[in-house]
């Protein structure tokens, strides 16, 4: 299970205690600790789309700069993607600084001067390290994500999914999560929840974790929580619980320095 670290800056992250084994910086945010006001309270590290509200980019500069000091990775260059909710993986040529890599939903990273970051505000953050913590992967998975398989796209690039720590961090829980049945059909039955209203429930949590296990991930190495970003207001962003105009958080991860 995740643990929960309060930083003296403030900075609240969830963390795994696998990946802490191993010596990999890393972090599941939370939304406390920064800088930024209103719907983005506090440590939001992105701008939703689609919305007139927008926080300031030099906000979310700082937060950064907070957050990444906290784990004691201050000065990396962060790795992102323009999101998209797919199956496509992004690995840098370079190192030059923070840097947007394209369309893709997974960073992998062997620099010791970078991170690799998600962002999230409901869908499922995963980080990967192999064991000698020289390879690192940030996964972005909403429901769409984790049906074409991201996850198992993302361990392709390790040696072996054997030698993979996986952590799942903070995310829309199963009460939380209700599709339609065009979604829920695209899930196996033992992660679906059919409601009499005609909806269903998702567990994406568990999809992920039996997904990273089929892909030959031991199970010992798969770390996950039971922290839900739409009940805990106090502790998380979320989308869904309110309607778009909300901050987000961050996975991030770094090779062992």
């Amino acid at each position: 299970m995740l643990q929960k670290r309060v930083f003296d800056n403030g900075v609240t992250i969830y963390e795994s205690t696998l990946l802490a084994g191993v010596g990999v910086p890393h972090a599941f945010s939370t939304r406390l600790g920064g800088v930024s006001e209103g719907p983005f309270a506090s440590l939001n590290l992105g701008n939703p789309g689609g919305q007139a509200i927008q926080d300031s980019p030099q906000n979310i500069a700082e937060n950064y700069r907070r957050l990444q000091a906290a784990i004691g990775c201050e000065g990396r260059a962060r790795l992102y993607g323009h999101q998209v909710h797919g199956a496509t993986v992004l690995t840098p040529e370079r190192v030059t600084g923070d840097c947007e890599l394209g369309k893709g939903d997974a960073i992998v990273c062997d620099s010791p001067d970078a991170l690799a970051s998600v962002r999230t505000a409901d869908c499922v953050p995963v980080l990967l390290a192999s064991r000698d913590g020289r390879r690192v992967a940030a996964v972005h998975a909403g429901w769409r994500g984790t049906v074409a398989g991201v996850v198992a796209e993302a361990l392709k690039h390790f040696d072996s999914p054997a030698t993979v720590i996986a952590a799942i961090g903070p995310c829309i829980g199963f009460n939380a999560f209700e599709v339609g049945l065009e979604v829920a059909e695209q899930f196996a039955t033992e992660f679906v929840r059919h409601e009499p209203n005609g909806k269903a429930h998702v567990d994406l949590k568990r999809a992920l974790a039996a997904q990273l296990i089929a892909a030959g991930v031991p199970g010992e190495q798969v770390e996950s929580t039971d922290r839900c970003t739409v009940s805990h207001a106090d502790e998380f962003f979320s989308h869904r619980r309110t309607g778009g105009l909300t901050g987000r958080m961050a996975a991030v991860i770094g090779v062992c320095g």
